[in-house]
């Protein structure tokens, strides 16, 4: 990393100690310490966003700390730029540092419940659609034929995508919000004083709030063929309690659930005639076929719902 180029960019004096932390499929974290201060800087390692999103994102964080979500906040350089290349073709950001740890859902879903109202409460409308990703799936042939014949279990049930196919649809305009879309667990996490912090805002995009808040629940208190209804209704009573504006009312407010969780599988399958990526993609492949929704499963979800 070159800290010359940080000292540079946003006006530090001193040394700059630049750390190595958790690394992702597209980014980076780098710890940074400066001067008795500490940062976080994202070194975005695939397709970096367009100005508009980062300043998309910017306002929709601002927005959300208003309203008390605890966030890492995006730091500009000294220009004003929220999204920065250095001398080696790096794109990179730079965000407040908040120290973290991992939760446990089942006893915080009344605390993500009231999270989640404030981000929707604080999400604006926006006109643009969402894309294929969150909106459409593949098919069951295109699926299948994607997954690897020599492994079986690496595929889904055919019989199960097919019915999973049949609740998409697409969102209705009016009812578009701009979203995190990427509320899983890894994505909220709490500081030392326990309070829960949204992470990875680089989802963010339009949505249903409705759509967002099933596949909340799914993400955190579904895994597998479990599904554990009392913080499910831990979480929508709190939702509502906070304000939350959305409400899940039938089987294609798991659209996004559904789209999100098979293209992720096909861009996984993708992923295996690259020798360097074949590993990752394997182990991602076997935690999305064993967590993929089925109808059985969206219906037990959408039941304890309606009766929350």
């Amino acid at each position: 990393m070159d800290t010359a180029y940080l000292r540079a960019m946003f006006g530090w004096s001193g040394e700059v100690a630049a750390t190595p932390g958790a690394r992702g499929a597209t980014a980076r974290i780098w710890r940074l310490d400066v001067a008795g201060e500490r940062f976080a800087l994202k070194e975005i390692l695939g397709e970096p966003p367009t100005d508009a999103a980062v300043l998309s994102e910017v306002e929709y964080v601002g927005r959300a700390a208003a309203l008390g979500v605890r966030v890492a906040l995006p730091l500009p350089d000294r220009t004003g730029r929220y999204l920065v290349t250095d001398p080696d073709g790096r794109v990179l950001r730079l965000y407040t540092w908040i120290d973290l740890r991992p939760v446990v859902p089942s006893q915080c879903a009344a605390a993500l419940g009231a999270l989640l109202a404030r981000l929707h409460r604080a999400a604006p409308a926006t006109p643009d659609r969402p894309s294929s990703w969150y909106e459409t799936a593949p098919e069951v042939s295109a699926l299948m034929a994607a997954a690897p014949a020599a492994r079986p279990e690496f595929a889904p049930d055919p019989g199960e995508v097919a019915e999973l196919l049949a609740i998409v649809a697409p969102s209705a305009p009016d009812r578009l919000r701009v979203c995190h879309r990427d509320l899983h667990p890894e994505n909220v996490q709490a500081d030392p004083a326990g309070d829960l912090v949204v992470l990875d805002w680089d989802d963010l995009g339009p949505a249903d709030p409705a759509r967002e808040l099933a596949r909340v629940l799914f993400d955190w208190f579904c895994d597998g063929p479990s599904v554990d209804a009392a913080a499910i209704r831990a979480l929508l009573r709190a939702y509502a309690a906070a304000g939350g504006p959305a409400r899940i009312t039938g089987r294609a407010d798991f659209s996004l659930l559904i789209a999100t969780r098979l293209n992720f599988l096909r861009s996984q399958y993708a992923l295996l005639g690259e020798p360097d990526r074949r590993d990752w993609a394997y182990r991602e492949i076997e935690e999305g076929v064993r967590l993929l929704p089925t109808r059985r499963l969206i219906d037990e979800v959408l039941a304890t719902a309606l009766n929350s």
